[in-house]
């Protein structure tokens, strides 16, 4: 029993001799259990092979360690701190610089001393267009559209007049027709077979095999481009990585019934080079796989998704799926630099009283070519004295509103323009929104660009705009009406070619001189528009 077994070995001999037991040698007066005996050979028997195994599986790591640090080269430590902390190790940046195979490595980055910063040069343009609409949409290319230092192509799906001259004389990109289509399955019932010409334009462009293109740029005959903007865009992309860059519809139906993931054509795309050469490759099998669909910029995005590189997108890139006037979501431009606008035919011009081209030919005139940086950029201030809130866009227009209007509503877009969808509510936006005052004391009074010009005394850019002559109710509020009191605001501004270098901030405006109740003489209301000074905010 267990009480007994412990009694006896307690009572030992006098003659036991230290350190007997661990040999397994009793006294020859005692006379240990049989359960003892049983646990005395398991002992034996796990220390015979445990003490082999621990002396081998020392023996084979000795010898490992010693054949490691004579064979192998010290592990790389560059770009790694014993005092760096766990979020910096765990990056993108070092897992790719220590991890990637030697041979995927870039040969420089987009800060190192050797690399060319990306320019007009190395952007090729793609431009889909048809010859029945050619006639009238070729003006709007001529507008943006630079020749000898622009590069691009016009794909038509069949010829016109401007082939039998060149490019440099007609002021547009070479024109070029796209190839046949017809071995491609089109099973949509409302669309046209066209939209597998016009996805193809991707392909084909990158076929020519142009050299030093880092940028393939997608766009419509109805597209215009702010060259510039696109550049400050793209430059802050690696082109050597796969990037689909663009922006969805402004129609919250439209996405949906096609998709959010989508980057529009008719706001314009952009394709990096690397991922031009992947659709090159699989785009004609893809295609084939994708008869169902409607038009051409889902047949890019289902090609897309095979490869699995996502939509970036920019809030620049502009498909405009709206009808009427665009002063509401111009006057309230994101905080994002101007890349396309598009469906120029199908809403009002964007200045009143001129036709569509002229309307954005003068926007190019002036404001593009002296900070194509700010232009459409919207800024915030107030009157104190006549208790006005003024927004200026920068370019384009400047609303003077009685009373004091939240910074938070003033860049919220008012729906002066209505839903691709008739039907649809306001609910059908991809954007918040805000109704047009109904109220009379409310209604802004629109001035809009009537001229640009250039001070070189105060280094600045001075844009006139003049009053829009709109019927206005009357009103009972005792502020001061603008209407009455001013017939022209002047925005002084130095040009700022850098503004989309630093974090996204609107710019700040400040009210430098106002007509005054009863003065005569003044109809003038002259504002400065600037970067934001510390401290400086949009407050009355």
């Amino acid at each position: 029993m267990k009480g007994g077994g412990d009694k006896e070995v307690h009572q030992m001999s006098p003659n036991f001799k230290k350190g007997s037991l661990v040999w397994g040698i009793w006294p020859h007066n005692s006379r240990p259990s049989s359960s003892y005996n049983r646990s005395l050979l398991f002992s034996r028997l796990m220390f015979s092979v445990v003490l082999p195994v621990c002396i081998v599986f020392y023996i084979m790591y000795s010898l490992n360690l010693v054949f490691f640090s004579w064979g192998l080269p010290p592990c790389p430590t560059s770009g790694l701190d014993d005092d760096m902390p766990i979020s910096r190790l765990l990056s993108s940046d070092n897992i790719s610089a220590n991890s990637a195979p030697e041979k995927s490595r870039p040969t420089s980055s987009l800060k190192s001393p050797d690399y060319t910063p990306t320019g007009l040069q190395h952007i090729v343009f793609g431009i889909a267009a048809s010859a029945s609409l050619w006639e009238k949409r070729r003006e709007y290319i001529k507008i943006w559209w630079r020749p000898g230092k622009m590069r691009g192509y016009v794909w038509l799906d069949k010829p016109v007049k401007e082939f039998r001259y060149r490019s440099t004389s007609t002021g547009l990109p070479a024109l070029k027709i796209s190839g046949d289509t017809s071995k491609f399955p089109y099973t949509h019932k409302k669309g046209s077979r066209s939209a597998i010409r016009i996805s193809r334009i991707v392909s084909e462009t990158f076929r020519l095999d142009l050299p030093d293109v880092r940028w393939f740029v997608m766009g419509d005959d109805d597209t215009v481009f702010i060259p510039d903007n696109l550049v400050r865009v793209l430059s802050k992309f690696d082109h050597r990585q796969p990037y689909y860059i663009g922006s969805h519809s402004e129609s919250h139906l439209q996405n949906i019934y096609f998709s959010y993931g989508m980057a529009y054509g008719g706001g314009g795309f952009a394709i990096s080079r690397p991922l031009a050469a992947a659709i090159a490759k699989m785009q004609d099998g893809c295609i084939k796989r994708y008869p169902a669909l409607y038009g051409s910029d889902d047949r890019i995005q289902a090609c897309m998704a095979e490869l699995g590189v996502p939509l970036t997108r920019h809030p620049g890139f502009h498909q405009y799926d709206v009808y009427g006037d665009l002063l509401g979501l111009l006057a309230a431009h994101p905080v994002a630099p101007l890349v396309s606008l598009h469906h120029l035919d199908v809403v009002q011009p964007i200045f009143p009283s001129m036709t569509r081209a002229a309307a954005v030919k003068k926007l190019f005139a002036g404001p593009v070519r002296f900070d194509s940086a700010g232009v459409i950029q919207q800024s915030i201030c107030y009157d104190t004295t006549n208790r006005w809130t003024v927004s200026v866009s920068w370019g384009f227009a400047v609303q003077i509103v009685r009373g004091v209007m939240s910074p938070r509503e003033m860049e919220t877009p008012t729906r002066t323009f209505l839903n691709w969808y008739r039907r649809a509510d306001y609910t059908a936006y991809a954007f918040n929104t805000r109704p047009v005052a109904r109220n009379p004391c409310q209604k802004p009074h629109v001035y809009y660009l009537s001229a640009t010009r250039l001070n070189i005394t105060k280094r600045a850019i001075v844009t006139e705009y003049k009053k829009h002559k709109e019927k206005h109710q009357s009103c009972r509020w005792k502020d001061n009406n603008p209407a009455d009191m001013v017939d022209q605001v002047l925005v002084l501004k130095k040009p700022d070619p850098g503004l989309w270098d630093r974090a996204p901030r609107k710019n700040c405006c400040k009210v430098l001189s106002a007509p005054r109740d009863g003065e005569k003489g003044n109809r003038v209301l002259t504002i400065e528009v600037s970067v934001c000074r510390e401290g400086e905010m949009s407050q009355i």
